[in-house]
């Protein structure tokens, strides 16, 4: 596909916000070695997009702007590099773009063979696209918290928070696939949703039970999955099992201080800052067979067309979206709902 052009979002330098973004048309890149070509068809929006637009990763990426952004993304092979041949034209697949290369919102985008698996028919392009950072983080932080996904993991009880967001309502169901007593946080208006996906407890975190963390059934917990922001070390150590451990996948400076100390004094209640950059294609490929399998439901906040990227990115910024945030690329994309 040389030499044809393609519609694409865009953003020219640091910041900018929303605001930022920028529509234009561009070349159609080429597959190199391991690489295949996609039509996109649905790609999500993560916080870490738009945190690489603030400069947070700054000066490593973008490595050069202009830069589009979006690694999430579900999709058609159109053409297929050298080495690329586990795949051929006319393949559904998921993928995980290089993040210095990124790519997502636009019509075509190259992918890596390394990180893309086939999508079978029970998956839409939504369910697919919502999958790689959000459900690979949760997947990743719950094994780390010692959750075993097959069949012979010991009972034990897990503290979701934020559990209607992306990573979290991943780690609601995993959690209890993983055979593990669930209790979340959330806003009031998400608490029936995410009891569908499995919670045993579900906490309102602004009130007074959702502040202290506590279990309604006087559970201390083995595992913490953190994530979301504010919420302090003396608040989580009470409610910690003799040996939890809590796994922050929001960490700040502070974050990491606390947890070099609780190593250096040996305690048994432990913090653990968890950034995740290196991800499986097997724990990709294991995701994408639990929707096909009905086991795990992405859900979608809303949807947007890629002439709308600027509403979708404002949104994934004000933080409160329950679910993910999915851009489309076909001709009409459906109008934003709130899906279980």
């Amino acid at each position: 596909m040389a030499g044809r052009t393609m519609h694409a979002v865009q953003y020219d330098g640091y910041g900018g916000g929303a605001a930022g973004l920028k529509h234009a048309e561009i070349q159609v890149p080429s597959p190199k070695r391991d690489e295949v070509l996609l039509r996109v068809e649905a790609a999500s929006i993560n916080q870490i997009d738009w945190k690489i637009q603030k400069g947070v990763m700054r000066p490593l990426m973008p490595p050069k702007f202009p830069f589009v952004p979006a690694t999430d993304v579900a999709g058609e092979v159109v053409e297929v590099g050298p080495g690329g041949h586990s795949f051929k034209p006319g393949d559904k697949v998921v993928s995980m773009l290089n993040f210095r290369n990124a790519g997502g919102l636009a019509e075509y985008a190259v992918a890596s063979v390394n990180m893309t698996v086939d999508r079978p028919p029970e998956v839409s392009a939504a369910d697919g696209a919502s999958l790689p950072i959000a459900a690979l983080t949760a997947l990743q932080a719950l094994r780390y918290g010692g959750t075993k996904f097959d069949g012979t993991g010991q009972p034990g009880n897990v503290l979701i928070t934020a559990a209607s967001s992306g990573v979290g309502s991943f780690a609601v169901q995993l959690a209890k696939l993983g055979n593990l007593n669930v209790t979340a946080t959330c806003g009031a208006r998400n608490v029936d949703l995410v009891k569908r996906l499995g919670a045993d407890e579900v906490l309102d975190y602004k009130t007074p039970e959702g502040k202290s963390l506590s279990s309604p059934s006087g559970r201390k917990y083995d595992v913490v999955i953190h994530c979301t922001v504010g919420i302090s070390w003396s608040t989580f150590e009470p409610n910690l099992a003799a040996n939890g451990v809590v796994i922050d996948l929001t960490p700040t400076p502070w974050t990491w201080f606390h947890s070099v100390v609780k190593r250096l004094t040996f305690a048994k209640k432990k913090l653990v800052p968890l950034l995740i950059f290196v991800h499986d294609k097997e724990d990709l490929r294991f995701l994408v067979q639990l929707v096909r399998d009905g086991k795990l439901t992405a859900v979608v906040d809303s949807r947007h067309q890629l002439s709308e990227a600027a509403a979708a990115w404002a949104k994934s910024m004000e933080g409160h979206a329950t679910g993910k945030i999915i851009v489309e690329m076909g001709e009409s994309a459906m109008a934003p709902v709130v899906a279980g």
